[in-house]
């Protein structure tokens, strides 16, 4: 093992770097870092020099040798990394606040991942990460890339289908949620093994098995969650709805809660109208939810991770790419949850495509689990309608084209109407057009 080791986190301003550094402390006698470079944009330097202050607060109180650096030059932060966290939103909060309200000023969804919102987001982040990636191939080839920039799915999807960087893995808080609420609910022991079975897509995936000492639970589970005795883990960033007993039922699935915006999404549809004729959305109130903690940041006094960051939407993000960055780094063989090409381990998928599912992670990667060899047939229908979304959304992000920024739209199964979908694309182009500079003449003509 080297002497050092590096990580650069891109996006180190963000509010979710503390937990990120903690997992790291927690993990330092298995995961000994010598150096963690937080890297931020000049429109984000404010933010990260809050947290590059609190950082070191943390590492003092722990008492572990990492040494915190910052900067805004990606490029000198990347030398001899050995590992690259990417945690960047494009735009900040305000471009999240436009996904979101736009959509829904046209009577449609609007969110940060799915649908009109998060086909924007995409947009404006995948070239991003290609420069990441770019920079990566020639400064630090031999890091490896663990993303948790949203949409995850479809930024894995575009990585994997346009380049050719191989060491790049997605990893998404939704499956630890899950994992939590199962540990909790059958109450899970330390000393238990603990094994599920989820598949799908990113922000899309279902529970098939839980395993506890090798004896599947899983009915147990499913009956308590489709009776309502066991009230499944949602997250902070969207409305708290159960499934139906019938859903479930006939599924004999767990869905994920992001799976609410297809299967409630009249119900869906009509809270977040609510809100928006109060004036409200989700990301209106994570401003202010983030404004809180970073005044709490400030505090010279305080010296950990404050309980309040459990109220963002992505709590536990940072612990999950802990997790795999120590796996691959101690070559640990353990479980978890990624985005990754499965390579045709799946038999009823393309062999094409970056798929959410449980792996054995060490240090080649992410190897998928053989109790899944195969996508449930009842799901399958709803899994390629997103991931054709997902693909023509990669090629529009590279493209710039208006037709194709069109054709994901009229894909994805939130938008309704192929005359809302060219109103959702013209105002959602021109509303983004600083952050969209591959889009320059398609915007010039449409003006």
């Amino acid at each position: 093992m080297s002497k050092k080791l590096k990580v650069v986190t891109i996006g180190g301003g963000s509010s979710y770097t503390p937990e990120l550094l903690e997992g790291f402390i927690k993990r330092y006698d298995e995961l000994p870092i010598t150096e963690l470079w937080l890297v931020d944009v000049e429109a984000g330097k404010e933010k990260q020099d809050i947290i590059f202050e609190l950082c070191l607060r943390m590492v003092e109180r722990a008492g572990v040798p990492i040494a915190i650096y910052k900067t805004l030059d990606r490029r000198e932060a990347l030398l001899d990394a050995d590992f690259v966290t990417t945690q960047l939103r494009v735009g900040q909060l305000k471009a999240r606040e436009l996904d979101e309200r736009i959509p829904l000023s046209h009577g449609y969804l609007g969110q940060e991942t799915n649908g009109a919102g998060g086909l924007f987001k995409g947009l404006r982040t995948i070239p991003v990460i290609f420069d990441i990636i770019k920079d990566v191939e020639e400064i630090c080839p031999h890091a490896w890339v663990i993303n948790f920039t949203n949409p995850a799915g479809m930024v894995t999807e575009a990585v994997f289908r346009h380049t050719k960087f191989k060491k790049f893995i997605g990893v998404c808080n939704i499956p630890v949620g899950m994992k939590m609420f199962i540990q909790d609910v059958l109450k899970i022991q330390p000393q238990d093994d603990l094994a599920i079975d989820l598949f799908g897509l990113n922000h899309m995936v279902f529970i098939k098995d839980v395993l506890v000492n090798g004896e599947s639970r899983f009915a147990e589970l499913l009956d308590g969650v489709a009776a309502g005795t066991l009230k499944a883990s949602g997250v902070k960033n969207i409305f708290d709805l159960p499934f139906s007993e019938g859903l479930l039922r006939s599924l004999n699935l767990i869905p994920c809660s992001y799976l609410l915006y297809y299967f409630k999404q009249k119900e869906m549809l009509a809270i977040e109208m609510g809100e928006f004729y109060k004036g409200g959305a989700r990301a209106t109130v994570v401003q202010k939810i983030e404004k809180q903690l970073f005044d709490l940041y400030k505090n010279p006094e305080l010296n950990v991770k404050p309980k309040e960051l459990e109220l963002r939407g992505g709590a536990y993000y940072s612990d999950a790419a802990c997790e795999v960055i120590s796996a691959i780094y101690n070559n640990k063989q353990t479980e978890h949850y990624v985005n990754f090409p499965h390579k045709g381990h799946i038999d009823n998928i393309p062999t094409d495509w970056a798929i959410e599912m449980t792996c054995t992670i060490g240090s080649d990667g992410a190897t998928p689990t053989p109790r899944i060899t195969h996508f449930d047939e009842k799901v399958l229908g709803l899994i390629y309608t997103i991931k054709g979304f997902e693909i023509a959304a990669s090629e529009a992000a590279l493209s710039g084209k208006l037709n194709d920024v069109l054709l994901a739209l009229n894909l994805s199964p939130l938008i309704h109407s192929d005359k809302d979908a060219e109103k959702l694309a013209r105002d959602m182009l021109l509303a983004h057009e600083a952050l969209l500079p591959e889009f320059a003449q398609t915007i010039a003509a449409l003006k």
